[in-house]
């Protein structure tokens, strides 16, 4: 095992999550700092609010790559024959920890970065994707009926490692997988500490997905 190329994709891993989506579009194409408009959130979500749904969805877009791309370098590494075929998945975890730490502690925006939840989403793509648009099902219909991206983001957290243990795709899931997905629930719990305590009070802001129109 090469320690000193993992050591390096590690590195790039790191800078891969830190490149700061959501700071440097506000900055390039409406001249503000996102980090001080809205909920102060370097995230897609306060870009959806601050900037409008374009500006969010790019963002999003490129910040799920960020954890796909960080995730996928352990098959690079397997192609140069550093790792080994049953070290790709652990690989995988680790990378897209790592730039989800970037996005979280981004270096190029003094450290001071977004929850990370579609950083998560990437790298979750890119170990499981068939659960991974589970999740996405259950955010989305989360979203759709309260009206909270917060909510609809613990909660797909939570469905990915509890779906995991259910085996609903009718095969023995990986330990480590289902260790990383408590992890990753965890984590966007840890992220969304203030959410949470919003949602308690009845003060979390809400996010309309799709519009009714009432019949006249």
């Amino acid at each position: 095992m090469n320690v000193l190329l993992i050591c390096i994709t590690t590195v790039v891993a790191y800078l891969l999550g830190s490149i700061p989506t959501a700071v440097w579009y506000g900055q390039g194409f409406f001249g503000i700092d996102i980090r001080q408009f809205g909920s102060g959130n370097a995230g897609a979500t306060n870009t959806f609010r601050v900037l409008g749904k374009r500006a969010g969805t790019i963002v999003m877009l490129v910040d799920v790559l960020k954890g796909y791309t960080a995730a996928g370098l352990s098959t690079l590494l397997w192609y140069a024959d550093v790792i080994t075929t049953n070290e790709i998945l652990t690989f995988k975890i680790v990378f897209g920890l790592v730039a989800v730490i970037g996005h979280l502690y981004p270096v190029f925006a003094d450290f001071k970065g977004g929850k990370g939840v579609a950083s998560l989403l990437g790298m979750m793509l890119a170990t499981h994707p068939e659960m991974a648009a589970v999740c996405i099902g259950i955010f989305l219909l989360v979203v759709i009926a309260s009206q909270y991206v917060s909510l609809g983001s613990i909660m797909a957290a939570l469905a990915f490692p509890v779906l995991l243990l259910l085996q609903i795709f009718g095969q023995k899931e990986s330990p480590l997988l289902i260790v990383f997905g408590f992890i990753v629930f965890l984590l966007v719990v840890v992220t969304h500490q203030k959410n949470i305590g919003r949602l308690i009070r009845g003060q979390e802001s809400r996010t309309i997905l799709i519009r009714f129109r009432k019949k006249e």
